[in-house]
């Protein structure tokens, strides 16, 4: 049977609540056959170029990633760092949801007739597991889906070794077994070798534990199986953290010039695509269950709160005032989501309404 690696994301705190839980679960996970165990900071923190993100990029084959992250947030943060895959399927989520939940999914999710990115990015045949730590307060339901995907895993389709994301990882694998900081790896043996197998069967070796710090983000991640290259977003920031790809693929170029706090281009995303992974509200967050543009149904504008755009736009000014620049308001960037609106003169009925609007009821 094939190993597969467990990488556990731990939290961005010492809580010690939390460092219990993931020193609970590797413990657990170690005595697991066919099963690797990796540890690395917080995975939303790593940089491409920190020695977690590096011995990441280096594990072949399928992977399962636990992290305090919602499951999709994780995916698209490994997505972004060149750590590719199919989404694999997890039966572990929040016991408080029900099927009732369905309903609730944003629009774009179920959406039908538009083309998304991932259609046209070619990805390798290994898949990816992402489970978020926060759906249990025990250890032993991640330790028992674990044991269920290594069993998938090795009753389904071969692991693809030595590829990731399209690109050989040789270049990775060196900078890991070389790493610039060698106090980054405190385990006995950067890339530790399976033990000699027993009864058949490889047994566990002692974890891979990359300790290096990793100071705190923010940046945009993009969900490229909801985007649809529409360059919304790279239309309305004004701090350029966005651009396009050689094949004119909407990406987020320079995260580190994103503003801590602001997630207003997740606001104008009609797609939902947009994840900022710490932000406190789940649909920004990267929640399935929930749009960053708010309810369904908005019942904010009922009492006369701005609606996501509005918001987007008071938001942005913030930043752009705190750098020094002039606020803009709606006047850049705003998408325009009814481009083929009628122009045709108001009648009296149009001219009623908008008085209406102007009310304040």
């Amino acid at each position: 049977m094939a190993r597969i690696t467990v990488v556990i994301s731990q939290g961005q705190s010492a809580n010690p609540v939390k460092r219990k839980f993931e020193e609970d679960l590797v413990a657990a996970l170690i005595g697991e056959r066919n099963v690797e165990v990796t540890v690395v900071p917080h995975l939303y923190d790593l940089s491409v170029d920190h020695t977690g993100m590096l011995c990441l990029q280096g594990i072949t084959g399928d992977m399962i990633v636990l992290s305090w992250l919602y499951a999709r947030a994780a995916h698209w943060t490994l997505d972004r760092n060149g750590i590719r895959g199919q989404i694999g399927t997890t039966m572990l989520d929040y016991e408080q949801e029900t099927d009732d939940d369905e309903e609730e999914k944003p629009e774009s999710e179920t959406a039908e007739g538009k083309e998304r990115v991932v259609d046209s990015r070619p990805l390798p045949k290994r898949k990816i597991y992402t489970l978020d730590l926060r759906v249990r307060n025990t250890v032993q339901p991640f330790v028992d889906e674990v044991r269920r995907i290594v069993r998938e895993a090795n009753t389904s389709t071969v692991n693809l070794l030595g590829w990731i994301g399209g690109q050989p990882q040789a270049e990775s694998l060196e900078r890991f077994v070389n790493p610039t900081r060698d106090v980054a790896v405190v385990s006995p043996t950067p890339l530790p070798t399976a033990a000699p197998p027993v009864n058949g069967e490889p047994v566990a070796t002692t974890p891979i534990r990359i300790t290096d710090d990793a100071a705190r983000r923010w940046y945009p991640v993009i969900d490229f199986s909801r985007c649809t290259n529409c360059m919304e977003c790279i239309d309305f920031c004004l701090f350029g953290v966005y651009g396009v790809d050689k094949a004119d693929t909407i990406l987020v170029e320079q995260p580190d010039n994103c503003r801590k706090g602001c997630p207003a281009c997740s606001r104008v995303c009609p797609e939902n695509a947009i994840i900022f992974p710490q932000h406190k509200s789940p649909g920004i967050a990267g929640s399935e269950n929930e749009s960053a543009g708010g309810l369904k149904i908005d019942l904010s504008k009922l009492f006369g709160a701005p609606d996501s755009l509005e918001l987007a736009a008071r938001e942005r000014d913030v930043e752009l005032v705190a750098v020094g620049r002039d606020a803009v308001g709606m006047s850049v960037g705003i998408p325009k989501r009814q481009p083929d609106k009628d122009n045709r003169p108001k009648d009296e009925l149009d001219s009623l309404i908008d008085a209406l609007d102007q009310m304040e009821l």
